[in-house]
């Protein structure tokens, strides 16, 4: 009976410490816990901050340190559609796209995101009111005409005026895009007759400088071809002049030696004249194309011919054919 006693109390007393090991390793287990790469796990203590936990595997103190929040470290992006009015009292929509993120893992940083609001519900929705206020606030000082051509300089006003207050909250703004500007139909509607009738006016302009340009071309080159031409022209004529010229010294000449060669053969040298008479009576049936021509065939009207003919021989070569004859 003492044996069998024993061995009840050596199994319960088993059983108890293995029922204190199990506690044990669950209260252990219980402090294991993991965060996800990206976030950053806020660890409390009776409501109060203690530390920040890493991503991978964590321990807590069981039962009294918690997670109380999981920070996102990555980026975000959120759009917005919102109404501005100008200077002018034009309502502009705007369509944008907000893209911001925790500005760094430092503990610090992680302790302002993780507390400066309630949610981030809150915090989305003081970012995009803050945001929104910025834009309405640029576009009041502009006029509509102005506002179309200001993306630029608006995402940089912005950017200035919200950095601080983003550093504050534990954030900073990476990007704002401001995809779409629009107006009121009416205003849309004016605004493209304006550029349809400027496009009409540039397409006039050029059409009046292509046609001015094409005249003033055609004016230079037709002005060019007859500078040219009159050119060409002078230069055929003083040519054509001076083979006249020189066909006439050459045949002068050629009458003076025949003239001098029949005087030294007691030839008439009135012979000559008669030649080209009847040369010149030959070339006008020849080549005269049915043109009609007059000639003196009497003795006197041959005469008088043959007289014209020394007379523009002594002209030509400066000395008589025959010197007997001019002076009768």
């Amino acid at each position: 009976m003492i044996l069998l006693q024993d061995n009840a109390n050596g199994i319960a007393g088993f059983l108890v410490n293995f029922w204190w090991l199990i506690l044990l390793l669950l209260i252990v287990f219980s402090g294991l816990f993991t965060i996800n790469q990206g976030y950053i796990g806020v660890i409390t203590m009776f409501g109060k901050y203690r530390r920040p936990a890493r991503p991978g595997l964590n321990f807590k103190i069981p039962f009294l340190e918690q997670v109380y929040k999981k920070v996102s470290i990555q980026n975000r992006s959120v759009e917005m559609e919102f109404q501005a009015v100008t200077q002018d009292q034009a309502n502009v929509y705007f369509k944008s796209m907000l893209l911001y993120a925790v500005q760094n893992a430092d503990e610090e940083t992680i302790k302002r995101v993780a507390f400066k609001f309630i949610s981030d519900r809150d915090l989305m929705q003081a970012l995009v009111r803050t945001i929104e206020g910025n834009i309405r606030s640029f576009v009041a000082t502009k006029r509509q005409a102005e506002v179309l051509a200001l993306r630029k300089e608006i995402v940089e006003y912005v950017k200035v005026e919200i950095d601080h207050t983003l550093e504050e909250w534990g954030y900073h703004l990476m990007d704002l895009q401001i995809n779409d500007i629009t107006f009121d139909k009416a205003i849309m509607d004016s605004m493209s007759k304006v550029v349809a009738s400027n496009n009409l006016k540039a397409a006039a302009e050029n059409e009046g400088q292509a046609l001015l340009i094409t005249k003033t071309k055609g004016a230079e080159a037709e002005g060019n071809a007859i500078k040219i031409a009159a050119e060409a022209e002078r230069e055929a004529a003083r040519l054509r002049g001076q083979g006249v010229a020189l066909f006439r010294q050459e045949v002068a000449r050629g009458m003076t030696e025949a003239a001098e060669q029949m005087k030294q053969a007691n030839l008439d040298t009135n012979v000559i004249l008669f030649s080209m008479w009847t040369e010149a009576v030959k070339n006008f049936a020849e080549y005269g194309k049915g043109n009609i021509i007059f000639l003196d065939g009497s003795a006197d009207g041959m005469e008088k011919t043959m007289k014209q003919i020394q007379a523009l021989m002594v002209k030509q070569a400066g000395t008589p054919i025959d010197g007997e004859r001019l002076m009768r």
